[in-house]
């Protein structure tokens, strides 16, 4: 029904270097989201230009060439590193006679191919109906004809104006979904809270081995996979630190430049857990060549979710593979946020950083020792549900001597 070309493997990939700073890409993410999306890139075009053209988005002569491209490697494909409008993706396709893809479009196959959750297929979804709803015209235009009977709007409504209907509908259906899932994981939160147990929320660009420092950390099995994106379902495990006591670690989806609003949009459920945490771990892999910009590009996307305020320990991963292989934990002078050296692959630096998540949530907690009367059972009883008890002996008189260590909040709310 749709008279458009259908997509493939071979294809040809198209970067072009622009002065803005706002539109620059980085052509090496670009092959590797490519690469992740299951595509076999045939030919790089690259060029420069100082704006975008308004028809195809680059000149006439670069088209004709990328066109030459295509025929010459016979591509089913042609993807391109920035974001493109609907327009120009309907003209480029009709030039090359193949699928145009831009660069949302890439990251949102991506994600298509990789949810596995329920969630996480609604939250795909919704983005991908929000960026397909005004691209509809492209494959859609020759059934701009007039339409009327049962189950449609009245006669005289288009089928174009039928598929942006049932699309909208479909939108609402899914978001709301969505807002109850976001309830439910605020429950879940809110319990948390109650219990007393911090939440530690692993973040980071894509493909840093969040995953991987994740099962170092916790002893689980999530999926790890050296490629983008890897992992998009939530995984939250409950873990013992050493001289701290019991918290919750979550792993979350791997940031990327240029993230697209939509995919932001639809996964807010998921990143309020990043906003709602005590402590982040910001995973870095310290042998990626652009490990500065991507630490800057995962702040940007902290802040545009309202998490730039939590704090943070910059963990500084894969040691193993570089030429300073020593785990420690730094302090840099006037900065309050640590810095940790780990291997995940390997487990060095797991006792420093441990060492450096009881320094900050240990700031938050008082270690006292505490004599309670026989009479006072429902008091003991409150600390051991709370799990702040360290250590109990009983006197001969039936007094119990506990070694507690609780938030500043719950010692003011039990002995005030």
């Amino acid at each position: 029904m749709i008279d458009r070309p259908e997509g493939g493997e071979r294809a040809v990939l198209v970067h072009i270097d622009f002065p803005a700073v706002g539109m620059q890409e980085d052509l090496l993410e670009f092959k590797e989201l490519a690469v992740s999306a299951g595509a076999e890139p045939v030919a790089v075009i690259t060029g420069f230009r100082h704006a975008p053209e308004a028809k195809y988005f680059i000149g006439t002569g670069k088209a004709d060439e990328i066109r030459d491209s295509v025929v010459e490697h016979h591509a089913d494909l042609v993807l391109f590193n920035h974001v493109l409008s609907p327009a120009q993706e309907r003209n480029l396709e009709k030039l090359f006679q193949c699928r145009v893809l831009d660069r949302t479009g890439l990251i949102l196959d991506i994600f298509a191919q990789r949810a596995r959750s329920f969630e996480g297929k609604l939250q795909i979804e919704l983005a991908l109906l929000k960026h397909m709803s005004t691209r509809l015209i492209r494959g859609w235009t020759h059934l701009e004809r007039q339409r009327g009977g049962i189950g449609l709007r009245g006669p005289g409504e288009t089928q174009l104006e039928t598929d942006r209907r049932l699309i909208r509908q479909r939108i609402k259906l899914i978001s709301e979904r969505l807002l109850k899932v976001r309830q439910q994981r605020e429950q879940g939160r809110r319990a948390r809270k109650r219990a007393t147990i911090p939440t530690v929320t692993l973040v980071g660009y894509t493909n840093a081995s969040k995953s991987t420092l994740f099962n170092c950390l916790s002893g689980a099995e999530v999926m790890v996979a050296n490629q983008l994106f890897a992992t998009l379902d939530p995984t939250l495990r409950r873990i013992d630190v050493e001289e701290f006591g019991p918290v919750i670690l979550a792993d979350t989806v791997g940031f990327i430049r240029h993230l697209p609003h939509d995919l932001v949009d639809a996964f807010r459920a998921t990143l309020e857990e990043v906003c709602e945490a005590d402590l982040l771990l910001h995973v870095v892999d310290i042998n990626d060549t652009r490990m500065t910009n991507n630490i800057e590009q995962v702040n940007d996307v902290l802040k545009s979710i309202g998490a730039d305020t939590v704090p943070q320990i910059l963990v500084y991963n894969k040691i193993d593979l570089c030429s300073d292989p020593l785990p420690r934990l730094e302090h840099a002078e006037g900065d309050h946020m640590p810095r940790v050296w780990v291997s995940a692959q390997s487990g060095e630096g797991r006792a420093e950083l441990q060492a450096g998540i009881v320094e900050i949530l240990g700031q938050d907690r008082i270690q006292r020792q505490v004599v309670l009367k026989p009479e006072e059972a429902r008091l003991r009883a409150a600390l051991y549900e709370l799990e702040s008890v360290v250590s109990e002996t009983i006197d001969e008189e039936g007094n119990c001597h506990l070694l507690v260590k609780l938030p500043k909040a719950e010692w003011e709310k039990l002995f005030r």
